[in-house]
């Protein structure tokens, strides 16, 4: 062999080494990621740090500051960093709607001190609330609750023609809700009965002067509805009591002699 060979031989044997070096090394190299922080469009809304019933006075314990995207929040949200510490402004507000939690708080949720009491509050415009008296035989044994609906029936004690007693039921209002049994705004976990002497009604101005007029007539009884009749099409309507026009009627004879004829509603 040639020495001029045995030289280009050793050159590429160089080169070939060299290279097989170089594709080593490259393998072994560790790839270094580089990950770039992106900078995420958010502020920081009020919530509620737990559940907060209907009613429940709150303080700085019910809330909490959570991140919330910057085109997600509503014009209604509390933002921290604009005006003075909001939950400093809140402390002794009652909710007039049940809040859940992690649910952001707007000011028409609490009713601030001074701004009237919850029952105005969730009171709907044009309606009027009023109590009547209840007990275990009149609320369908205190199983009435907050938010049910009900009859109200007026049950009088009259003097017949003979002399004797006669007992007439009417049934005044269909399909009111119960706002309120005793002080009890909203149902309670665990608590199967009503608790109180009371029933706060919803009604109309005209329903209420009847409700105040029927309870110093006779006894109140509260006649439990479906809850399959809490619908927008069963308005509170008045029932045939007080003067109104009666339906179909029973009359009870008293030895032979005709009485008043009763509604049956």
């Amino acid at each position: 062999m040639r020495q001029g060979q045995i030289i280009a031989l050793g050159v590429a044997g160089v080169f070939g080494l060299a290279a097989a070096v170089g594709l080593f090394l490259t393998m072994k190299e560790k790839k270094v990621v580089e990950i770039q922080p992106q900078t995420l469009n958010a502020t920081k809304v009020l919530v509620a740090k737990s559940e907060i019933g209907l009613g429940q006075i709150v303080n700085k314990e019910n809330f909490r500051w959570q991140e919330w995207p910057a085109n997600a929040v509503s014009g209604g949200y509390i933002q921290e960093g604009r005006g003075k510490d909001p939950m400093q402004s809140l402390i002794g507000s009652v909710a007039r709607a049940p809040i859940l939690k992690d649910e952001p708080i707007t000011p028409n949720k609490l009713v601030k001190p001074g701004d009237g009491g919850v029952l105005a509050a969730i009171l709907p415009a044009g309606m009027r609330a009023i109590s009547t008296k209840i007990s275990d035989k009149t609320a369908v044994g205190l199983l009435v609750l907050p938010n049910d609906h009900v009859d109200v029936i007026l049950i009088q004690r009259k003097r017949g023609r003979n002399g004797g007693e006669e007992y007439i039921s009417d049934t005044l209002f269909r399909n009111v809700r119960v706002l309120a049994i005793g002080q009890v705004l909203e149902a309670k976990e665990g608590k199967k009965g009503a608790e109180g002497q009371t029933a706060t009604l919803e009604l109309t101005p005209r329903q209420t002067e009847l409700l105040a007029l029927a309870n110093s007539m006779g006894e109140i009884s509260l006649a439990l509805r479906s809850v399959a009749d809490m619908s927008a099409a069963n308005n509170p309507t008045t029932g045939q009591g007080l003067n109104a026009q009666r339906g179909n009627s029973i009359r009870v004879m008293r030895y032979g002699v005709k009485s008043r004829a009763y509604g049956v509603n």
